[in-house]
């Protein structure tokens, strides 16, 4: 193997994986900057069951990972091209690997680790894994292959301590405060469905397929959102935690009460827009008791439920009353689940040389979660 040539910290090259789920992905990060990011979709394969089903997600992992991980490599060889970077990336510039441990799909998870722990022993390279919900968390300090934060005026930094991260996925709802990055208190998650979760829910009681997310938020983009009265989950709780199951179920029983034949496009629009209105309510008065708390100096949103249009526009709003800036990713890209933002933790990680310290040993942990 030929001697790699030192360089910077900033330029600490990473091959990133993410199998927690129904997306196949990785990634080639330099420091912060993304070469490429590769996401191979699942969702056609699972849209007739309306959901994921865990074994069809492994057997695609299986199936195209491997293609995945080259293809990253070859695109992030085209920018490093482009852009006129130092190195070619190849196995003798890649630094360090990273995966996904968890949270997500047990024997989704197993994928990449797997073929992590193949590579790093194969070419000797340190193995990092990371919480998924770190990577979402983190995803707004990505930068592009020039090393820049496209149409933002202003730049999120990890000096700004604290920040709040608002995490919002198919499988998670969490508020999380970062004293420093790696230092991380989870304040309040959800204590049955997610946000995500409810969506897809909610779309499939009012049968406009899957995901149930972005159909969702299209209807409600004609819809009138006080026509129908939802209940605002865990409005009065003290606390910093959601629910969304009594909201789904409150959407259950309208639903059943209404004849069928009244629930035409402009019924379904309305509803559509009531319910995401209640949903964002709900998350919007956590949010602001999480400000009121915790003093934030800054927002950081991820998850692939903010993607919504609609969930971002209320939270700016709440966010400029206590004149707090909020931060996103500068990609949808790297919003929903990829292996980017899993690089983006992981050079962090590497900063502090976090590494796997018994590569053959590490497996596993569908439940990771930031510390209580």
């Amino acid at each position: 193997m030929a001697k790699r040539n030192p360089k910077r910290q900033s330029d600490y090259i990473i091959l990133s994986i993410d199998t927690s789920c129904d997306e196949t992905a990785a990634a080639i990060t330099v420091g912060q900057r993304v070469l490429s990011n590769v996401i191979w979709s699942q969702i056609d394969v699972h849209r007739p069951w309306g959901g994921v089903v865990p074994d069809l997600a492994r057997k695609e992992h299986q199936k195209h990972l491997g293609e995945v991980i080259q293809l990253a490599i070859a695109r992030a060889n085209a920018n490093s091209k482009r852009f006129q970077l130092p190195w070619r990336i190849n196995w003798d510039t890649i630094d360090a690997i990273a995966v996904t441990q968890g949270p997500g799909l047990a024997i989704a998870l197993e994928v990449g680790i797997k073929k992590a722990k193949k590579l790093a022993q194969k070419y000797h390279r340190p193995l990092i894994a990371i919480n998924h919900m770190e990577g979402h968390l983190l995803s707004s300090l990505a930068r592009n292959s020039k090393s820049q934060i496209p149409n933002s005026k202003t730049e999120p930094s990890i000096k700004k301590m604290p920040t709040l991260g608002l995490l919002v996925s198919g499988g998670h709802t969490q508020l999380v405060l970062v004293k420093k990055i790696g230092d991380y208190q989870l304040l309040g998650e959800t204590l049955d469905d997610a946000a995500g979760e409810a969506f897809d829910k909610v779309a499939k009681m009012l049968d406009l397929g899957y995901p149930g997310g972005p159909i969702i938020e299209e209807l409600a983009h004609q819809g009138n959102p006080r026509r129908f009265q939802l209940p605002v989950p865990m409005a009065r709780d003290p606390s910093l935690n959601f629910s969304f199951s009594g909201l789904k179920t409150a959407c259950l029983y309208k639903l059943r009460a209404i004849p069928k034949k009244e629930k035409d496009r402009q019924f379904l629009a309305d509803f559509a827009a009531s319910f995401q209105a209640t949903l964002t309510k709900a998350i919007t008065i956590k949010l602001k008791k999480a400000l009121e708390m915790h003093h934030p100096e800054q927002i950081f949103l991820g998850g692939g439920v903010i993607n919504n249009l609609y969930l971002r526009q209320q939270i700016r709003s709440v966010a400029r009353k206590y004149n707090i800036p909020v931060f996103t990713p500068y990609s949808r890209n790297l919003i929903s689940d990829n292996a980017a933002m899993i690089g983006i933790a992981a050079f962090y990680k590497a900063l502090r040389k976090e590494f796997v310290q018994n590569i053959s040993s590490l497996d596993r942990n569908p439940n990771l979660n930031f510390s209580a």
